[in-house]
């Protein structure tokens, strides 16, 4: 397995990568978490022990390094401590042995100052009450990262002289050196200084840049808080203004002398008058954070990038969004808070709560023998899947959960750049698999023509509508349309595959994406899904594959790579990569993490090939930006393990709601009776559904028959459906149909004896040309002639798939209460 790429090295900064360092003769070279911060290289087994154990540290303000050949080092202080170590490549070797020197210069240095000034204290980022000193200190605070900046410069300085004299003394030894056995010895010595003196040239040269970025930077800043604060004294003053007003006007009112003006019996009113409201007092706070807090030092290999790029579209403020780390939704909170002519400064509507708990999973014990000996002698279409390996949702709802990281879309709509917007889409595909790491319970497959509404219009802007549109093959259809301008359609059908030891669910169809403002129109595919241990052991989900995330307009592309779990991997489990490219392939981000727990975004500003692979392939080296966190999955409400590990978003899913269709999720009788956890009566329920749906699909096939046939057939064809003695052939088809109808949209496994969780595999038979478990010839299903109520089929232009898609209707139907076109499923 390859290993990450690492870090960077930065002057002062922290450096942390894997390295194997020797112990004994016996264990030999063991792989160690390496952490270079302030001067000190500590190590440790693992990640995880950073937090409480540390194996080891070596002061590098005294310590000697030395290079032993192309993979291995030695860092020593004197004898008391000497660390024997070897990277994995020799760029990454000579990486560490930058970032070291870096260090130890640095460190050097500091120890040496602090001997002449010990009386120096360190910065202070100011507060907003500390009033001229708080300027004072922030000018001599700037000037100190001035001036570490020209001793970085120094450093970089003597290390070029330092490595270009290696250089040059190589290249004289190989002038005067016959042909011979040394010749590559030294060639390699010559590659190796050279390559040092390109690494440390590039840090003399990005040094430069943050140097001058730093001055003409700052200048602008100051400048800045300068107006700042002559804004913040008027707003003060118009305050107190204003508050000498209202004191006088309370002190009349007391006295009985006036009443009241409407302005101030309403708060929010009041705050309209020109008292800063809430939204005043965040500005006010936002401008005291930006212009008092202190910048961290910029970074020293990596190149600066342009302005522009860290700049959001859906704020006027974005250079100060940058420099504070708040994000555009902290801004359109502020901008809306301070806008006395907002809808929200004027009245305020109170936002539904939303439960956060349900009953507790009964601990029921489920022996699946007596399943299979209680199905002894029915017919295969009849056979039910018992509750106990469900959840109480259905595939709707699932379907629906993808939008609990929605603020991802909304930041996309946000973006100028559709590269920028790409990361965003990226990450909320991702996203949609966080939820699913500890939910192995099945959800319930959907009746044709059920629906589930998800309106969250008041609360977070957006609501969406699902709909099965299809009962053979199954396929459920969900629109999704937000206030934010953007708009997200999909159209799934699973297909699933028993392997004997786990089952492996293939999504098809696609999702799409839209965004208003720029026109964009994204589309991807979902991964498979593999759950493991069927038979025996604990239940867990892997989720593996590659996703293509295209923009059809632009032609930009995000390809991200869900790795399969690996117990001889050492790389991070559930781990996810991928890189943004435009429509010539160049790349610009880079995206990593994993998808149940984080994703961090970089960007790229060089590109390289690297060495060959595992498979011979060369691999692809980005010099990147420090990464930044781009999506964190939301921790798991108290008790989830309880309540089917559920997140906060899916305890709401199935909570009773007033003016929904009679088709909603939420009305299921059998899902509802389990949530409740009355099990008994929900499978009693469930079986009773299921019946209903295949009278109904024997009553739409036979008018569908009628319609398409001479009467005289009609009747034959039904005589023979209804008929006792119809042959093997005959009932053979009938049966191929109705278990494949039954195991792709209820939970009859008629073709495994094993009760996945996750509803059995489609039916092998049904495919054309094959034979049936009695040697009969099956033709290939039939598709449904069922119309969607709710959803069209129509042909996309710009991806060229054809997908259900919404036309209207719903939410003007709920508005007039009307639901008379509503089947009864339930």
């Amino acid at each position: 397995m390859s290993e990450p790429k690492p870090p960077t090295p930065t002057p002062g900064d922290t450096y942390k990568g894997w390295l194997f360092k020797w112990t004994n003769y016996i264990k030999g070279y063991q792989r160690r978490w390496f952490v270079l911060s302030n001067g000190l290289l500590s190590y440790y087994r693992t990640q995880a022990e950073m937090g409480h154990t540390c194996r080891g540290t070596i002061n590098l303000a005294t310590a000697n390094i030395a290079v032993e050949d192309s993979c291995n080092f030695v860092i020593s202080n004197g004898g008391a401590q000497t660390y024997h170590l070897k990277a994995n490549s020799e760029v990454e070797r000579q990486r560490w042995i930058t970032a070291l020197e870096l260090a130890k210069a640095k460190a050097v240095r500091m120890q040496a100052e602090s001997d002449d000034s010990g009386d120096d204290c360190p910065a202070v980022p100011p507060t907003s009450g500390q009033g001229g000193g708080c300027r004072n200190s922030e000018v001599q605070s700037t000037l100190r990262t001035l001036n570490s900046k020209v001793e970085d410069l120094t450093t970089c300085n003597d290390l070029i002289v330092k490595h270009g004299s290696a250089l040059q003394r190589s290249l004289s030894e190989l002038e005067g050196i016959r042909v011979g056995g040394e010749m590559g010895e030294k060639i390699r010595q010559v590659t190796e200084r050279a390559t040092l003196f390109r690494i440390t040239s590039n840090a003399m040269i990005n040094a430069c840049r943050d140097f001058l970025s730093l001055a003409q930077s700052h200048s602008k800043r100051w400048q800045k808080a300068l107006q700042v604060e002559r804004d913040q004294r008027i707003r003060l003053e118009e305050t107190l203004e204003q508050l000498a007003k209202q004191h006088n006007h309370l002190e009349r009112a007391f006295r009985g002398a006036t009443v009241l003006p409407p302005s101030f019996s309403n708060p929010a009113l009041g705050n309209k008058g020109g008292v800063p409201g809430k939204g005043d007092a965040s500005d006010e706070d936002d401008d005291n954070e930006f212009f008092d807090a202190m910048e961290d030092p910029a970074e020293f290999i990596t190149v600066p990038a342009d302005p522009k790029y860290h700049r959001r579209s859906g704020s006027n403020v974005s250079g100060i969004s940058n420099e504070t780390g708040m994000d555009d939704q902290s801004f359109d909170e502020l901008s809306l808070a301070s806008n006395p002519e907002s809808p929200q400064s004027l009245e305020l509507e109170p936002v539904r709560q939303r439960r956060t708990r349900i009953p507790d999973k009964p601990n029921y014990y489920l022996n699946l023998w007596s399943i299979m000996k209680n199905c002894i002698g029915k017919e295969l279409s009849k056979i039910p899947m018992p509750v106990n390996f469900n959840e109480p949702l259905s595939m709707l709802q699932r379907l629906s959960e993808d939008l609990e990281y929605y603020e991802l879309l909304d930041k996309a709509a946000k973006c100028q750049s559709s590269l920028e917007q790409m990361c965003y889409v990226a990450a909320f595909t991702v996203s949609s698999y966080s939820t699913t790491v500890h939910r192995t319970g099945k959800p319930f497959n959907p009746l044709l023509g059920e629906t589930f509404e998800l309106d969250r219009l008041k609360e977070c802007g957006y609501r969406s509508l699902c709909e099965q549109v299809s009962h053979h093959p199954p396929a459920a259809a969900h629109h999704a349309i937000s206030e934010k301008g953007w708009t997200l359609r999909q159209e799934i059908t699973l297909a699933s595959k028993f392997r004997g030891k786990y089952l492996s669910i293939m999504p098809l169809g696609s999702i799409q994406c839209l965004f208003e403002k720029s026109n964009n129109h994204y589309s991807w595919k979902k991964v498979t899904t593999t759950v493991h241990n069927i038979i025996v052991g604990k239940l867990w989900i892997d989720q593996s594959g590659e996703i293509d995330v295209v923009n059809h307009k632009t032609g930009d592309r995000c390809h991200l790579k869900f790795a399969p779990y690996s117990y001889f991997s050492r790389d991070v489990p559930r781990k996810v990569t991928g890189v943004v490219t435009d429509k010539d392939g160049k790349a610009h981000y880079v995206l990593s993490g994993t998808w149940d727990e984080k994703m961090e975004f970089s960007r790229v500003m060089q590109s390289s090939k690297g060495e060959n692979g595992t498979e011979g392939k060369q691999r692809t080296v980005y010099q990147t930006l420090k990464a930044k966190e781009i999506w964190k999955k939301n921790p798991l409400p108290e008790g989830a393990e309880n309540m089917y590990y559920f997140s906060s978003l899916a305890l709401t899913l199935n909570e009773p709601e007033e003016g929904v269709a009679p088709t909603d999720s939420r009305k299921r009788p059998d899902q509802r009776l389990m949530e409740d956890g009355r099990w008994d009566e929900a499978n009693a329920e469930k079986q009773r559904l299921e019946e209903k749906q295949r009278t109904t699909r024997r009553e739409r096939e036979r008018e569908a028959v009628k319609a398409v046939s001479p009467p005289e057939e009609a009747v034959t064809e039904d005589s023979i459906n209804d008929s006792p003695l119809k042959t093997d052939a005959v009932e053979t088809g009938t049966e191929a149909n109705e278990v494949s109808d039954e195991t792709d949209t209820e939970d009859s496994p008629p073709h495994t004896p094993v009760a996945s969780p996750y509803g059995p595999s489609p039916n092998p038979y049904l495919m054309e040309g094959k034979e049936g478990p009695y040697g009969a010839q099956v033709k290939s299903a039939h598709q449904d002639n069922y119309q969607a109520l709710w959803f069209e089929k129509l042909d996309d232009s710009a991806s060229g798939e054809t997908l259900h898609v919404y036309k209207g209707g719903y939410w003007e139907a709920k508005e007039q209460g009307s639901w008379d076109m509503c089947a009864d499923i339930f």
